[in-house]
């Protein structure tokens, strides 16, 4: 072939530069095969997301468990549910409940964890002391909790012996106190958890920025608004996003210290779930509940995260 004074080759004629070769080599060799993944993903899908799916499944039914037989109701679970009063009330004490956690047990958990983030010389061991009751098993602790609270319980011997006879109480034998100390029991076990998250976070604001508020005039009170809690939003959003789901899905502890009662004064949507389909037999209605509960925890979590995640960058 011929070619002109100022005619090139075409590419296909062209030898390969050798700096794009040797970049698409060096790809080849850090780009992850992910095929390596699908012996991990297809046991997820066979243990999470078939009977996942399968689950669903029976929330349309009036399945009982142990019959292998049994007929598709459609939306009559869910009808089911709009009906009953007690499914409506343990609706209500979920929400009350993960709302009065996340509020109560973040602010305690931000009030310790500026307490310990201080100079004083026991704040080492004073943040393993406050940290312990989050290591314990739920189940040790509710009914650790169950006995300090019984009427013969060492709370109101406690109140006895200081002169307090007036406040002694059932705790979780009252219908108007038992939803109130299941809360207080996992704020107490879970605020040295927050505390912690909140304790990276202030230790992560450099003390530059404390000093230079501090030379222009700033209190303790304006330093914390102004400059550390702007710098906490992503311990805000951890905190929050941990007790908002767990309060919601909360069972271990309110099952172990009331079992739901007195009468379905605590009853969470979890307590139902377990009391229909294993004390009923009502397993297509408990899978509704479960369903429901799902959509719950995904619409709450996402919001949550949405809101504090625009928070955030707001802030930074």
């Amino acid at each position: 072939m011929t070619l002109a004074p100022n005619q090139q080759l075409p590419d296909r004629d062209r030898p390969p530069d050798p700096r794009r070769v040797t970049t698409a080599r060096r790809a080849a060799r850090t780009t992850p095969p992910w095929w390596f993944a699908a012996p991990a993903l297809l046991l997820f899908a066979f243990v999470v997301l078939v009977p996942s799916a399968r689950g669903v499944y029976y929330a349309f039914t009036d399945w009982d468990g142990l019959d292998p037989h049994y007929a598709f109701v459609g939306l009559g679970n869910f009808a089911d549910m709009l009906g009953d009063a007690d499914a409506r009330q343990a609706v209500w004490h979920t929400l009350l409940i993960a709302v009065a956690i996340t509020v109560v047990q973040n602010g305690v958990g931000l009030l310790l964890a500026l307490g310990v983030n201080s100079a004083i010389k026991t704040r080492n061991l004073l943040r393993v002391f406050l940290f312990a009751p989050a290591v314990v098993t739920p189940i040790v602790t509710a009914y650790l909790w169950r006995n300090l609270l019984g009427p013969d319980g060492a709370v109101n011997s406690l109140l006895g012996a200081v002169g307090l006879d007036g406040w002694q109480q059932d705790w979780l034998g009252s219908p108007r106190l038992a939803l109130w100390a299941v809360v207080a029991v996992i704020v107490w076990q879970y605020a040295g958890y927050s505390m912690v998250i909140f304790l990276a976070g202030l230790q992560s604001v450099p003390k530059e920025v404390h000093e230079a508020a501090s030379l222009d005039g700033a209190g303790p009170v304006r330093r914390f608004w102004s400059v550390t809690r702007p710098l906490l939003a992503p311990a805000f959003t951890v905190n929050l996003m941990l007790s908002i789901i767990g309060g919601i899905k909360l069972f271990d502890q309110v099952y172990a210290l009331t079992g739901g009662g007195p009468g379905h004064a605590t009853d969470t949507i979890s307590t139902l779930i377990y009391k229909d389909a294993f004390t009923l037999g009502e397993f297509g209605y408990s899978i509704a509940l479960a369903v429901v509960l799902t959509i719950i925890v995904a619409v709450a979590s996402t919001g949550q995260y949405l809101l504090l995640s625009r928070n955030e960058k707001a802030a930074s």
